[in-house]
């Protein structure tokens, strides 16, 4: 993790001292590799530990990348019960930033992040479960957000939600289409036609929300942070759960790392059914009478997403070509278990 010679240490010191109170005694800063398309790093202080995340340099898409966003939701979050770490400060963009690119400082958390979902790493089956209703109570918590109160009513485009995100990910899926995969233009085809009707629910929604992205009690169960913001916006809570749910679909085999295969009751583990009412028990709403909708999209926005990285990949443009290319032979996978979800009976 040494990979700072694009930050400059005093300017990043000053800056600190000048814009983070209590900030002093300045000792080092380090890169965390971790895969964040947002360069993020470590500083060590006297004073404590703190995260800079910031842009990545160079020339970037004006939609890409925006950590005044993720700065402004954190920021919001504060103030309600979704864990969230303490932000401190956001800087200027471009040459009024010390780093040459806007970034934002905030706590840096100690705890336990799992990568794989039957946690080999927990104690007992029943703090598997706790970890499980943990992730549940937060997403819960997140989509009951009053975002008048906490003055997020503009941070996207309330309504039509999966309408407009569905014709956004066709447009970027045939864009960067390499070859014909039946089972995506059918899935394509099934979703077009089956959209269900706007039900008028409007969160905030994370857009990645998964069990690598938050951060547990060290000896604990409880969430205490849900990070990487960068795909937030307002949207249908169903998105994000549904999202989180392709988790029990995916093969554990695999690089997904899911639950697929699994044997859940080995490891103390719900079933996606039972995942998908304690949420709406806890929010007070009815289980979604569309859910093979939601799932079988989620699956097409991950699969036109990967064939983007795919893409990109082939023509040379990706920050990491070998890695994009292994990404892309997901994208048959990822749809053939979208139309297997087509088939099955309505789930809840």
């Amino acid at each position: 993790m040494s990979q700072t010679e694009e930050i400059d240490k005093d300017s990043i010191e000053t800056w600190m001292q000048d814009h983070v109170e209590g900030f002093e005694d300045f000792r080092s800063i380090e890169k965390i590799t971790a895969g964040q398309s947002n360069p993020t790093y470590r500083i060590n202080a006297g004073s404590g530990r703190y995260v800079l995340r910031a842009k990545p340099p160079g020339e970037l898409l004006k939609s890409a990348h925006q950590v005044d966003r993720e700065y402004r939701v954190i920021s919001a979050l504060s103030k309600t019960d979704v864990p969230v770490p303490k932000v401190y400060a956001l800087s200027a963009e471009g040459d009024e930033s010390p780093i040459g690119r806007q970034f934002y400082i905030m706590d840096f958390l100690e705890g336990r992040i799992f990568w794989d979902p039957i946690l080999p790493d927990a104690t007992s089956n029943d703090e598997r479960a706790a970890i499980y209703d943990s992730m549940n109570r937060t997403l819960a918590a997140l989509h009951s957000v009053d975002i008048d109160a906490v003055d997020l009513s503009d941070f996207g485009k309330p309504g039509s939600y999966f309408a407009r995100q569905f014709s956004r990910w066709t447009k970027q899926y045939k864009a960067s289409e390499t070859g014909t995969i039946p089972e995506m233009d059918h899935l394509m085809d099934w979703l077009g036609k089956n959209e269900p009707a706007d039900d008028g629910q409007v969160s905030l929604v994370h857009g990645d929300y998964r069990l690598d992205n938050m951060i547990f009690e060290q000896d604990g169960t409880d969430v205490i942070a849900l990070l990487d913001w960068e795909l937030s916006t307002l949207g249908h809570p169903f998105a994000d759960l549904s999202y989180q749910c392709m988790q029990w679909r995916l093969p554990h085999d695999t690089g997904f790392k899911g639950l697929g295969g699994v044997e859940r009751s080995d490891y103390g583990l719900p079933s996606e059914r039972d995942y998908v009412t304690r949420y709406c028990d806890r929010r007070g709403i009815d289980t979604p009478d569309n859910w093979r909708y939601y799932i079988a999209f989620s699956f097409f926005r991950l699969a036109a997403i990967l064939q983007g990285v795919y893409k990109r990949a082939l023509d040379g443009n990706a920050a990491n070509p070998e890695r994009g290319k292994e990404m892309g032979k997901a994208v048959p996978l990822l749809a053939q278990l979208a139309v297997q979800s087509l088939d099955e009976d309505e789930p809840l």
